[in-house]
C-alpha cells in the first residue's frame, strides 16, 4: 500500500479519484433510493398528505359522494372550477 501511495516522490494524481469515487457513490444510492423506497411517496421532501385535501375539486368531490349535491350539480360546479384551477396531472402540467 505504500508503495502505491507514494510513488514518484509523493501521491500522484490518482488521489483525484477519491472525491470522484465517493460522489458516485453518494449518487448512486440517492438514485437507488429515489428508484425504489420513495417511489410514489414523493421522498423526503413531499408535502403532507392532508395539503391537496383541501382544494376546491377535491371538496366538490367529497361534497358529491356524501350525497350533499346531485350529480348536474356536481357537473357544473366542475366545470366552473376546471376553467378557473384546471387538473393537474402529477408532473404539474394541464391534462
Amino acid at each position: 500500500m505504500n508503495v502505491l501511495a507514494f510513488a514518484h516522490d509523493g501521491p500522484g494524481p490518482w488521489i483525484l479519484f477519491f472525491p470522484l469515487f465517493w460522489a458516485a457513490v453518494v449518487f448512486g444510492v440517492l438514485t437507488l433510493l429515489r428508484r425504489t423506497v420513495w417511489r410514489g411517496r414523493g421522498g423526503p421532501w413531499r408535502r403532507p398528505a392532508d395539503a391537496d385535501d383541501h382544494s376546491p375539486i377535491t371538496v366538490l368531490g367529497h361534497r358529491f359522494a356524501s350525497g350533499e349535491i346531485d350529480e348536474d350539480e356536481y357537473w357544473r360546479r366542475l366545470s366552473v372550477l376546471d376553467e378557473q384551477f384546471g387538473r393537474r396531472d402529477r408532473k404539474g402540467g394541464q391534462v
